[in-house]
């Protein structure tokens, strides 16, 4: 924050928030190399005061949202290509033992259509070749869905860059205040609130288990125990010496 507020005292809210972004530094003698908020193509940018996500979160919801759906569609496609072919390499069915990589465990596209080229239309390999077919069908729909998710994601960011240009001291101010600032502050707070929430709740629990016997039962064990004290100093005193 101490490194915002100084940007925005040397360069103003516009200034420091509006301008283009900045392409990151990379000095190999001095062994710098900053990490990108935003890469576009090739192109690599730096925004200081604005991060991209702060941009994405308010203007850009909805499509940030739709790109989690697409995500998510991949991550299903995925996984149901691994569960099949986990499902037909191990135990009775290793009708995709030829097309698995032996290091990854892996199938490719073109592991699956050699062999798929291999067998041809033979008769003894129906049941191979049926399983092969469902393997490239879910190859390609994983494929699809990277590809949907790649270009959704490489669409928002041009927007993303494109509107930085656009924004008003107003709008730099309630993201940079609002968003990114008083957010902060609130995370820092909420986590100090969990901290001494647990701290509390440990002290608490170490308090139950202290005083978990009722003062009554405490009362009777140290009376029978003074009555065993007693009956020992009683015998010792009868003791010839």
């Amino acid at each position: 924050m101490q490194d915002d507020v100084d940007l925005v005292a040397a360069e103003g809210w516009v200034a420091g928030g509006a301008k283009p972004p900045r392409g990151i530094i990379e000095d190999k003698e001095r062994k710098i190399k900053e990490t990108p908020d935003l890469v576009i193509g090739r192109r690599k940018y730096k925004m200081d005061l604005i991060p991209p996500a702060l941009i994405v979160h308010r203007y850009f919801a909805a499509e940030e949202a739709a790109i989690d759906d697409l995500a998510a569609r991949q991550e299903a496609a995925a996984r149901e290509l691994e569960e099949f072919v986990e499902e037909h390499t191990g135990g009775e069915e290793v009708l995709l033992e030829d097309v698995v990589n032996e290091k990854g465990g892996n199938v490719t596209r073109k592991a699956v259509n050699d062999r798929l080229k291999e067998i041809g239309r033979a008769a003894e390999f129906a049941e191979e070749r049926e399983a092969l077919t469902r393997c490239l069908e879910l190859i390609e729909a994983e494929a699809r869905a990277g590809k949907a998710v790649k270009e959704a994601r490489a669409a928002l960011d041009e927007r993303v860059l494109a509107r930085y240009a656009t924004l008003a001291v107003d709008e730099i101010r309630t993201l940079v205040v609002e968003d990114k600032w008083f957010a902060s502050i609130r995370a820092a707070v909420e986590d100090e609130v969990e901290r001494l929430t647990q701290r509390l709740a440990g002290r608490v629990k170490e308090l139950d288990e202290r005083y978990a016997r009722p003062l009554p039962e405490l009362e009777r064990e140290v009376e029978a125990f003074g009555k065993k004290v007693e009956a020992h100093l009683k015998r010792m005193g009868g003791l010839v010496w």
